[in-house]
């Protein structure tokens, strides 16, 4: 019983399968995000008026997605992979930050999508305050 115990956990840990932690995705939001899209996620931050292309109201991500949160845009568009030239930079500002273990979410059709720890976290937040 032990062996099988402890070859879940390696399992789990090579496997990136842990849970979105919202409360730690709240945390991400408010450290690196809320200064362009705002505390309340509206996307009124405090620098949003120097931007050239104003920052979008994150709670309205699933309405904007015809009812379905657009998990694989948000998590490319957070991890870089779809970048974003109104920052100045690509997405995300704080680059290796959002780097480090690798987890599995899942899209709305089942298929898996590999991103970071952080992102994961992040993401479960932003689904958490839709409207």
């Amino acid at each position: 019983m032990r062996r099988f115990a402890g070859a879940l956990v390696a399992m789990t840990l090579a496997g990136g399968c842990f849970a979105e932690d919202i409360e730690e995705g709240a945390a991400i939001y408010l450290d690196h995000c809320a200064t362009c899209h705002g505390i309340d996620v509206d996307g009124n931050g405090p620098m949003a008026g120097a931007m050239l292309v104003k920052p979008g109201d994150l709670r309205k991500l699933t309405i904007g997605n015809g009812g379905e949160f657009p998990l694989v845009r948000v998590i490319k568009r957070i991890d870089g992979r779809d970048p974003l030239v109104s920052h100045g930079s690509p997405m995300p500002v704080y680059g290796d930050f959002f780097e480090g273990m690798d987890v599995t979410m899942k899209t709305a059709s089942g298929q898996p999508i590999m991103t970071s720890k952080p992102v994961s976290d992040l993401v479960a937040f932003l689904k958490r305050v839709q409207q």
